[in-house]
Formats: C-alpha cells, structure tokens, sequence
C-alpha cells in the first residue's frame, strides 16, 4: 500500500544520500592524500574525478554481482586493511597499542551510554558538531547496511547475526582506533611530526601519523587505496540494496537498474560537493542529516515490528514443540 511505498521511497533517499555523503569525504580524503604525498592539486576537479573514478570501479563490481564483485573486493579491502593495522601496531609502540588497547575499551563501556544521551549536554558545540551528524549519518546507512547484511546471513541464528554485527565491529573498531589514534596521540604528546603543532586540515591526520613510521610512501599509498576500495565497497553493496527495494525486493533484478544506481550516488556526490563550493562538507552534511532523521521515525516503527515478529515465531515454535 501507499504506506509501504512512502517507506521504501524513503529508505532509498536516505541511502541514496548516505553513501553520496561517504563517497565526497572518501573524494576529499583521498584528494588530500595525493596532494600531501604526490603534489596533485587538492582542487574540486581532483575530487569529482576520484568520485567518477570509484563510480566505475562500483560500476564494474554491482555488474558482476555479489560474489563475483562484492565480495572480490571486501575480502581485498579487509587484507589490505588488516595488513595496514599490523604495521601500524609493529612498528609503532606494541606496548602503548596494549595500554591504549585497555584503556580505550574501559572508556567506550563507560561513556557509550552518557554520550549516547542527548539530555543535560553542556558540550554543545561538540554534540552537535559530531555526534548529532553522525547519527543522522549512521541511520542515512541503515536501510542498505541492514538488508545487505540480512541477505548474506541468511541461514544464521539470530544469536549470530547479533554477534557478526554488534560485538564484532564494536571490537575492530576499538582495536583500529587504538592502533591509529594511539599512535598519532602519543605523536602529538611527544612533540613529533605535524600531529603536534595542530593541523588545519584534519583529512591529512593519518598521513602525517604514518610519516613518522618506516616505508612511508608505501603506506600512505595503501591508506589511499584502502580509503577508495572502502567506498567502493559502499557503492556496490548498496547499489544492490536499492535496486532491490526498487524492484519490490527481487534480487535478480536487471543489471541495467543496478548500473543506474551506482551511477546516480556517483552523480549526487558530485553535486552536492559542486555546488557546496566552500562549504562542500558541510552540504554532505547537510544531505546525510536531512535524509537520515526522517527515516529514524520508520526505525521506531521497525523496531516494534521486530519483537512483534520475534514473539510470533517464539509462540510459533512453543506450539510446534507442544504438538
């Protein structure tokens, strides 16, 4: 009914707007990496070609599918990225990896629940710089991430999926930020390198982090690489996820539709960084918010839905077991 189209048509807006969002700071990103390392002119025209660049990588992966595509390229951003926090780890101080290690995760239990409240705040400036954006970010993605990943678990416990979408990134997470901001605070502790007279532009922080360590130029490639392949990997997944919902939930929908919509993220990131001008940043922003909180109201009807469906099959099952 018209409910559930108004739902979906609102599901793609926001993740329409979601990766265009991601793919313009991955562009801008990039771009200053290969100013900082190769003297290319950080300039709008470098970004909007990294966004037609990973438009057509996103292209050639949702056109080859999920496992000839998709899955090519997470499993190459995952050893990449993966070979890049070993390093990082190695190299740095393995003894200040594992009392940041510690310490980061006893912060994140301690503050994940006050700085998750919006009542009482008096960092204002703070929360709604950064934590207001990032939920509205944060739910902009849900629709693609959520169906994505529903698809490629099928056939798991709940208990699982759970555990391979909470616990597991909750844990990648704290040990990445460990390892790379780690190691770029205590950088800027000890009065090394650029992280320790402040830095105007916060796109270039891991590259002067990775300065101070050996091989330099290899890493800060890699860095570059592994930032560009993540959107990739953004685009095409959810790519499919739209198409998916455009075509009533079919997964074999034509090739062509999934072409379309890889493309139009490519176009709205170009867009929105394009005519943004100087405040480019702040129009992505703009967008992920603008798109996100609206969808947050079908989140709490989601959420309902959910544990009706849950006692359903649990009552479901009881009787199965009875009779």
């Amino acid at each position: 009914g018209w409910a559930g189209h108004l739902i979906d048509i609102t599901a793609v807006l926001a993740t329409i707007f979601g990766l265009a969002t991601s793919l313009g700071f991955g562009a801008s990103q990039a771009a200053g990496g290969l100013n900082y390392l190769f003297d290319v002119p950080n300039t709008l025209g470098t970004q909007l070609a990294i966004i037609v660049g990973v438009t057509v990588v996103a292209l050639f992966s949702v056109w080859r599918g999920i496992d000839g595509g998709v899955k090519l390229f997470s499993n190459i951003n995952m050893v990449i990225a993966f070979a890049l926090l070993a390093f990082v780890v190695i190299t740095g101080s393995t003894l200040l990896f594992l009392n940041g290690l510690w310490d980061t995760t006893l912060a994140y239990a301690s503050h994940v629940v006050p700085l998750s409240n919006w009542i009482g705040r008096d960092d204002t400036t703070w929360y709604h710089g950064w934590t207001v954006f990032y939920w509205a970010w944060w739910i902009s993605w849900s629709p693609f991430v959520g169906m994505f990943i529903a698809r490629v678990s099928r056939g798991r416990t709940v208990r699982e999926f759970l555990t391979a979408v909470l616990l597991v990134p909750t844990l990648v997470t704290i040990v990445w930020m460990s390892a790379f901001g780690g190691t770029a605070l205590a950088q800027s502790a000890a009065g090394v390198g650029e992280l320790a007279h402040g830095i105007s532009d916060v796109s270039l922080a891991m590259f002067h982090m990775l300065e101070q360590l050996p091989l330099t130029t290899l890493t800060s490639s890699l860095a570059i690489l592994l930032v560009l392949i993540f959107f990739v990997t953004s685009s095409d997944s959810g790519s499919l996820v739209i198409d998916s919902i455009t075509a009533g939930g079919k997964t074999d929908a034509p090739r062509g539709q999934r072409v379309f919509w890889a493309t139009l993220e490519g176009v709205i990131a170009g867009i929105l960084l394009y005519g943004g001008g100087d405040a480019a940043l702040g129009a992505l922003q703009a967008g992920a918010v603008a798109t996100g909180l609206p969808f947050s109201l079908v989140l709490m009807v989601m959420c309902v839905g959910l544990v009706k469906s849950l006692r359903q099959e649990h009552r479901d099952l009881v009787l199965a077991g009875a009779t």
